[in-house]
């Protein structure tokens, strides 16, 4: 065989082999398909790449490679009643959440999101954000925002029926996840949340960066320049006509589900300034905008656990997933 030959049979093999990787990695799969995965955290490694493990019929731990990330993403799904396989669309509810918790699936462990969204035909969906990962991406690091919006949001759709009508929910970093998120992707959510959210990033961004070790520049360049302008909430109030919107905080002092030795929380009181101007903003804009200024009450998950039980009647209503 001459050179020739054996060069075009080398071509040919590499192209059989991408085309052979291309078709794997677009094979649909039914997460409840029988195939060794039972309720109990077993781990399914399927078609799709996606490794699914059941920690119960409606609790699902999704883990894949993530190019946004450069390494492998994790997400939580807590499917409603009635889902199989094939089923939907679904309404979608994404909870964001904030920064440094101790792990990515908080709003399950802290939150008590298993027990407030099983009356709701909803697939709820909690998405690793990184510790200080803000919701974006990154010029010099991960890009979470497509990590969440795009490759997370492809896998729902393809792999568990989720549809096109979405709310999206967070505490903290993630009350700013929320808001940038609706606000920087017009249509994609019809209802925002946040609980005790970072909704002026002028300053605080910078400031948690800095106090976890990252340099802010890597996340959107200078602060205070055109890129951060385009993600903080309380310069989007104008590209959120149609969401409608959730805003809750406290005042920082120790209220009534706090701990009898609790100390006054400066920081809340820091974030309950930026949501009330926020929610000043998204009103005279002619927004759509709900407050829960509850008064006493620090930036601890016995307030975000209220705070979606609250919320989640008018986030189910934008979504059309009322009980």
């Amino acid at each position: 065989m001459n050179r020739k030959a054996v060069r075009l049979g080398v071509i040919l093999l590499a192209a059989l082999a991408v085309a052979a990787v291309s078709l794997t990695l677009l094979t649909p799969f039914s997460p409840g398909s029988p195939s060794g995965s039972s309720p109990g955290g077993e781990r399914d490694r399927t078609p799709s790449g996606v490794r699914v493990e059941r920690l119960g019929e409606r609790d699902h731990v999704l883990t894949f490679a993530s190019a946004a990330l450069g390494r492998e993403g994790r997400v939580r799904v807590l499917l409603p009643a009635g889902w199989k396989p094939g089923s939907g669309p679904w309404p979608v509810l994404y909870l964001l959440d904030g920064c440094c918790q101790p792990a990515p699936d908080s709003w399950v462990t802290e939150g008590d999101a298993a027990r407030f969204t099983s009356p709701y035909p909803v697939i709820t969906v909690m998405p690793e954000g990184g510790a200080v990962g803000f919701y974006s991406d990154w010029r010099r690091g991960p890009k979470w925002e497509t990590f969440h919006l795009t490759e997370v949001r492809a896998i729902l759709e393809r792999d568990y029926g989720a549809g096109d009508r979405r709310a999206v929910a967070g505490l903290s970093m993630g009350g700013f996840g929320a808001v940038s998120y609706a606000a920087r992707h017009p249509g994609m959510f019809r209802a925002a949340a946040s609980f005790s959210g970072v909704l002026d990033t002028t300053e605080s961004a910078p400031w948690l960066l800095e106090r976890h070790g990252e340099d802010p520049r890597d996340l959107w360049g200078p602060p205070g320049g055109s890129e951060q302008a385009a993600h903080n909430p309380v310069a989007l109030t104008s590209k959120l006509a149609g969401v409608r919107l959730y805003v809750s905080c406290g005042d920082g002092a120790p209220g009534p589900l706090d701990d009898p030795s609790a100390a006054r929380d400066d920081g809340e009181a820091t974030l309950l300034a930026q949501s009330q101007e926020f929610a000043r903003r998204a009103g005279k804009a002619g927004l759509e905008v709900t407050t829960d200024f509850y008064g006493p009450g620090t930036h601890s998950w016995p307030y975000w656990r209220r705070a979606l039980e609250r919320s989640l009647p008018l986030l189910m209503d934008a979504v059309g997933a009322s009980r």
